[in-house]
C-alpha cells in the first residue's frame, strides 16, 4: 500500500491531539510531524516534503493562507478551521477539502479518500474535475449547504439575509457586506444596499431593476453607473 507523509500545522493542543488520532487511524497516512505555527512548518517542508498538510487558517506569527501563498510548489492541503468564512479563500488556492471544527471522523475520511482519488487521477494524466463551491449556513440549529451556483439573488433584512436559489430560500443570520466580501470574485453584483444577485441568472436589465427568475429587483442609485458598466460591457 502507499503511504502518504503528511504534517499537522495547528497551534491549539487539542486540535492538533484529535487530528493525530485521526491519522492513526488511517493505513495510508504517515505523520510526520505536528508544527505549531507556520514558520516552524517551512523548516520541516525544507527538511523533508510531505504530499499533505492539514492547516490551520489561524496560526500565530504568520496565517495559514499566508504561508499556503509562500510556498512556491505546495503539497495537498486540506484546510481545518472553525470559521466558514474562510472557505472560498482557501478554494482559490485549490485546496484538496476544507473542514470545520470540531472534526467528525467520518467528514475527515471523506477529506483523506480525496488525497488517493487526487494522486490516482495525475498518476494516469487526468485531471480532477473542479469541485462545485459551496458554503454552510446555519439554518435553525442545522447547517444547510449552500452551491454558489443554485444562488439567484441574496436579500439583506437587517441582521439576516435571505438566500433565494431555484427551488428554495434560507433565512440565516449574516450581514450582507460579509457575504459580498466572500462572493466578490464569484460572478456576484451588489445592485443595492439590499440586494446582491448572480450576474448570470440575470434574465433582464432596466434603468432601475434587473430581473432573475421572475422577480424585479431595484438597482439603487449609488450602484447604478458600477452596475451598467459591469452588465453592459
Amino acid at each position: 500500500m502507499q503511504k502518504y507523509n503528511c504534517i499537522i500545522v495547528e497551534d491549539e493542543p487539542l486540535a492538533a491531539e484529535v487530528l493525530s488520532d485521526y491519522v492513526k487511524q488511517i493505513p495510508f497516512l504517515e505523520l510526520k510531524g505536528i508544527c505549531t505555527d507556520a514558520i516552524y512548518a517551512m523548516e520541516k517542508l525544507q527538511q523533508e516534503p510531505v504530499d499533505l498538510i492539514f492547516l490551520d487558517i489561524h496560526l500565530p506569527k504568520l496565517k495559514g493562507l499566508d504561508f499556503l501563498r509562500s510556498l512556491p510548489h505546495p503539497p495537498q492541503v486540506i484546510i481545518t478551521t472553525a470559521y466558514q468564512e474562510y472557505a472560498l479563500q482557501g478554494y482559490e488556492f485549490n485546496v484538496l477539502d476544507y473542514l470545520l471544527k470540531p472534526i467528525e471522523f467520518s467528514r475527515f475520511l471523506m477529506a483523506v479518500n480525496k488525497l488517493k482519488q487526487a494522486t490516482t487521477a495525475t498518476s494516469v494524466s487526468m485531471a480532477p474535475l473542479p469541485q462545485r463551491m459551496h458554503l454552510f449556513f446555519n439554518v435553525n440549529k442545522k447547517k444547510i449547504k449552500i452551491y454558489l451556483d443554485e444562488i439567484l439573488y441574496i436579500e439583506s433584512l437587517k441582521e439576516y439575509i435571505r438566500i433565494i436559489t431555484k427551488d428554495k430560500s434560507i433565512l440565516t443570520k449574516f450581514q450582507l457586506g460579509q457575504i459580498e466580501e466572500l462572493l466578490a470574485r464569484n460572478n456576484f453584483l451588489r445592485i443595492h444596499r439590499s440586494f446582491i444577485v448572480a450576474q448570470d441568472k440575470i434574465e433582464a436589465i432596466s434603468a432601475t431593476d434587473v430581473e432573475i427568475n421572475g422577480q424585479s429587483l431595484p438597482i439603487g442609485r449609488s450602484y447604478k453607473e458600477l452596475v451598467m458598466n459591469i452588465l453592459m460591457r
